[in-house]
C-alpha cells in the first residue's frame, strides 16, 4: 500500500513525506486519534517507505516492500499486547534488536495500542527513548493518548489522525467493501468517523440491534425502573458488546441534541432512523439529553477501565433522564 491509496489524514501524511524528503525524521513518532480511523495503516505505510529505496517510496514493487506485504520484513517489528497489556518483555526484545545497526534502511518498531504498556514496559522504553541510536524508528499508536506517561509523550513527535469526512468513509466502504451507496451512507454517517467502526457496524445484527435501543430511548419512561433494569440486561456481559452498545446509546442522545437544536436531518449519525430521532427530541429537553450524554460517557469510561459491569449499566440506566 502506498500513501495515495490511505484515506484521509492528508495533514499527518504531508508531514512524514516531507521529513522523509529532507532527511529529518524523529526517533519517535506518536499517531493518536480515535480507534479505526488509519494511525496502524499509516504506520505501516511508513515504515515500508523507510526502507524502500526508490524515488517515491513506498513503491509496492521493490524487494524490500514485497517483503513488507509479506510481513516478513526484518526492519519492521510490530509489537502487540499480550492479553492485556505490552509486557517488559517485549520492550527488553526491541533493546536487544537496537544493539545491532540494521544493514540498511531504517528499523521500525511499530507498538500498536502503546497506552497498553504496563508501567515496567513504560519505564523501560522511556529508558530507550531517551538514548536514541541511529537508524531505529519508533512508530506509537494510540486511541489514548492522555494514558501514557507525560515523559513518553515529550519524546515524541506528536501527529493527530482525526475522525475522517463522511465522504471518505463511504468512498472506502464503496471501493473496498462493495457496498450500495446508501448503505455506505448510512453506515458512514453513523461511524462517527471511523472506517474501523463502519466495518464492524456492516452486519445485519448491528442494525437490528441499533434499531432496538433507538426504539427504546423513543418510548423510555424514567419513572419504569424496572423495564429500564430489564434493558440493562440486554446489553450482554462481554466487555467489548457493553461499549458497542453505549456507543449507540450516546449516538442517539447526541442525535436527538443535534436535531432538537437544529432540526436538520442531514447532520444526524442515524439519519436513516430520523423519525425515531425526532421522538427522542420531543420527549427530552436540551438539558436533559446534554446530560445522559454525560452519563453515558462515564460509563463508556469506567467500562473501558474494568469497572463493575453490571453496576456501571444500572447506576448509568438510574441516573438518565
Amino acid at each position: 500500500m502506498r500513501f495515495k491509496e490511505l484515506y484521509g489524514h492528508e495533514k499527518p501524511i504531508s508531514i512524514l513525506r516531507s521529513t522523509m524528503a529532507g532527511d529529518r525524521i524523529a526517533h519517535a513518532y506518536l499517531f493518536y486519534g480515535m480507534e479505526g480511523v488509519g494511525k496502524r495503516t499509516t504506520a505501516s505505510v511508513f515504515a515500508r517507505a523507510l526502507n524502500c529505496g526508490e524515488e517515491d517510496p513506498p513503491c509496492d514493487a521493490c524487494a524490500s516492500c514485497r517483503k513488507a506485504a509479506h510481513n516478513n520484513h526484518p526492519n519492521i517489528i510490530t509489537i502487540q499486547a499480550e492479553g492485556q497489556f505490552i509486557k517488559i518483555g517485549a520492550i527488553k526484545e526491541i533493546q536487544a534488536r537496537m544493539a545491532f545497526r540494521p544493514g540498511e534502511g531504517k528499523r521500525v518498531f511499530i507498538l500498536e495500542e502503546a497506552d497498553r504498556m504496563n508501567a515496567a514496559a513504560a519505564n523501560a522504553l522511556l529508558k530507550t527513548l531517551e538514548e536514541p541510536s541511529a537508524g531505529n524508528v519508533f512508530l506509537l499508536t494510540t486511541a489514548r493518548s492522555h494514558a501514557l506517561p507525560m515523559t513518553i509523550l515529550s519524546r515524541c513527535q506528536h501527529l493527530r489522525f482525526a475522525p475522517l469526512p463522511r465522504g471518505e468513509v463511504s468512498r472506502f466502504l464503496r471501493e473496498k467493501e462493495g457496498l450500495e451507496a446508501a448503505a455506505a451512507e448510512v453506515l458512514a454517517a453513523a461511524s462517527g468517523g471511523s472506517i474501523g467502526r463502519a466495518l464492524e457496524m456492516n452486519r445485519e445484527d448491528y442494525i437490528t440491534l441499533r434499531n432496538g435501543i433507538l426504539e427504546h430511548l423513543a418510548q423510555d419512561d424514567p419513572a419504569d425502573l424496572l423495564k429500564r433494569l430489564a434493558f440493562a440486561g440486554r446489553f450482554g456481559t462481554e466487555r467489548e458488546e457493553i461499549l458497542e452498545r453505549l456507543r449507540i446509546l450516546r449516538s442517539g442522545y447526541r442525535d436527538g441534541l443535534v436535531f432538537r437544536e437544529t432540526g436538520e436531518k442531514e447532520s444526524l449519525m442515524f439519519r436513516d432512523r430520523a423519525g425515531v430521532i425526532e421522538a427522542i427530541a420531543g420527549r427530552l429537553s436540551g438539558r436533559d439529553l446534554l446530560h445522559n450524554i454525560a452519563a453515558v460517557e462515564a460509563a463508556i469510561s469506567a467500562i473501558a477501565q474494568n469497572a463493575n459491569k453490571s453496576l456501571t449499566l444500572e447506576a448509568m440506566l438510574i441516573k438518565l433522564a
